[in-house]
């Protein structure tokens, strides 16, 4: 059973991202567990002094959480065409590890305008060596409330399109 690891890129309580990341994990085809990180906003800013035996707990935490998932599954929104800081501080702390080499990852995406964020994400992650999926998923809830998202993420097509997006990936993984 593939173990996936999701992360979202954003820190909002009502993040359109973190809510598919959610619904990605509930529907999640059978053979397939998807987990969702949270502790992005608990990480400290990554400083390469404090690698080794200085790392952080909660840098710690999410590189073992990465280390030990047969993939990742990205969620990001795009603030001022780039990735958020946290997101992209979640991966420098990953930069001189070998948790990301040969790492098969996969984005998801909330929102249909975040292309500059999308291109900056799968470059940054490609150049630390993921395994970048082509698939993905693309759920558009930009500018939904709650309760829309869930409508939204609960209609039956929305739901497949999750579970083959995630069966995708479960056979990338697999083959890799």
């Amino acid at each position: 059973m593939p173990n996936i690891l999701a992360i979202s890129g954003s820190l909002r309580a009502a993040s359109t991202n973190s809510a598919l990341l959610a619904a990605l994990a509930r529907n999640a085809p059978l053979g397939c567990r998807v987990t969702v990180h949270d502790g992005l906003g608990r990480l400290p800013i990554f400083n390469p002094d404090d690698e080794g035996e200085r790392t952080p707990s909660e840098a710690s935490r999410l590189i073992d959480a990465v280390t030990g998932a047969d993939g990742l599954i990205v969620s990001c929104p795009e603030y001022a065409h780039g990735v958020p800081g946290g997101l992209k501080n979640a991966l420098d702390w990953l930069v001189s590890r070998d948790a990301a080499v040969a790492k098969p990852a996969m984005l998801a995406h909330a929102s249909p305008r975040s292309l500059f964020a999308r291109a900056a994400l799968a470059e940054i992650m490609r150049t630390m060596s993921f395994a970048m999926h082509d698939g993905g998923l693309e759920i558009a809830l930009l500018g939904k409330k709650p309760a829309e998202m869930e409508a939204i993420l609960a209609e039956p097509e929305k739901v497949l399109a999750m579970r083959n997006a995630v069966q995708g990936f479960a056979d990338f993984i697999r083959s890799h």
